[in-house]
């Protein structure tokens, strides 16, 4: 049977020392944000619905590309050509014409820094499977779907409006944790604010992302905007040893996206701090055993456990040990036997397998009897109705 276990005293210290944040109200459509240390999501409206993503789409374009790059199918320093439809495409542009054969690296420098749309295309041309844009944006909708992003749909490489091209908040936010911890190597790229190619287009050689002078540990990633899909950001900022990921979507202008950031940013770091609950070896409960050399047995957490909790004082942290027992014997240690749950008011709950602290052998003739006459002398207290 299922049974639940009161915690040991020391644990219940650890844990009785928070609640609730108040909730952030977001003037976002749309809006994710995610802790990445611990895996909290702090917030999310409208989370899954597949949006116009403008040019924050650019992100898997650039994911695709780096992993052309890491497999040796492109290179920083190849140089590729411009077609007539790169030249052609509108909008934030690196001013590339069919004359043009340009280095990878500037392209990829476009991309993040200038949002340029012709940059997007070259390298779509270059690796898709047939040649033009639409192959690529066909491959790119195959990855996302591979790499767990569900709610995605490519129609081309930049965020070009499309009736056909949308991602969802968290699919977005799921991308930049990606391409945060697949490509250490590129993400430094993310935080350039300015790169001028080729002396080209002086009103466009800064970085849109509004966040990365103010020294709020902003790095990252991509800003966006068309009339359908409003004014978007996909943020990211570390401060010390916790990383926020956050994406906002379909404000109406560039400076409630920059205030909405900001305020997102600052929040998400100061409402909430990073507590560890229990580290592994540090017993939390003991587990009855049936049928064993000892009656009962340790548990412990199978990895050290730590969670986000709200600042503000209020009710704590809800915390049970759930496992089926009693345990049958043998018992090996390290065996998993259970989980922890911990249950922040207002986020998401936190559930750890529970591991055996020792190994509990089958026990002889004397321990099985004095179980079982134990068992009988319980059932014939309780009545025909006690047994279980």
């Amino acid at each position: 049977m299922t049974r639940m276990l009161p915690l040991l005293p020391l644990l219940l210290a650890l844990i009785g020392l928070a609640g609730g944040a108040t909730a952030f109200e977001t003037r976002a459509k749309a809006a994710y944000v995610l802790d990445v240390t611990t895996g909290t999501v702090l917030m999310h409206k409208n989370a899954d619905t597949p949006l116009p993503p403008a040019s924050m789409s650019k992100l898997m374009t650039l994911f695709v590309a780096f992993e052309a790059i890491r497999d040796g199918r492109l290179s920083l320093e190849e140089k590729l050509p411009v077609s007539k439809h790169a030249m052609n495409y509108g909008g934030s542009t690196m001013f590339l014409d069919t004359t043009d054969r340009v280095r990878v690296e500037d392209l990829i420098k476009g991309i993040i820094v200038l949002s340029g749309n012709d940059a997007c295309a070259v390298i779509a041309e270059a690796l898709s499977p047939n040649g033009t844009e639409a192959g690529f944006a066909s491959y790119m909708t195959q990855r996302a779907q591979q790499l767990g992003m569900t709610n995605s749909t490519f129609a081309n490489s930049n965020g070009w409006p499309a009736a056909n091209h949308k991602m969802s908040m968290r699919d977005l936010a799921l991308l930049a944790r990606l391409l945060i911890t697949e490509f250490p190597e590129f993400y430094p790229l993310f935080s350039e604010t300015e790169f001028k190619f080729d002396g080209r287009a002086p009103q466009n050689t800064r970085n849109r992302n509004p966040l990365l002078k103010l020294g709020i540990g902003a790095d990252g990633l991509k800003t966006g905007h068309t009339q359908a899909a409003g004014y978007g950001l996909v943020g990211s900022a570390l401060q010390g040893d916790r990383r926020v990921i956050f994406v906002i979507s379909g404000l109406d202008s560039a400076q409630a996206r920059a205030q909405e950031a900001e305020a997102i940013v600052n929040w998400a770091f100061r409402q909430f701090t990073q507590k560890e609950l229990v580290k592994t070896g540090t017993e939390v409960a003991r587990a009855d055993v049936w049928m064993g050399d000892a009656e009962n047995v340790g548990l412990t957490a199978a990895k050290d456990v730590s969670t986000l909790i709200p600042v503000l004082s209020g009710k704590g942290i809800k915390a049970e040990v759930i496992y089926t027992g009693p345990l049958s014997a043998p018992v090996q240690k390290g065996d998993t036997v259970g989980e922890m749950v911990f249950s922040p008011e207002g986020l998401p709950q936190t559930r750890v397998p529970l591991i055996a602290m020792e190994s509990v052998a089958k026990g002889g003739f004397l321990p099985r009897l004095k179980t079982v006459s134990g068992l009988l002398l319980t059932r014939l207290q309780q009545g025909p109705e006690g047994a279980f």
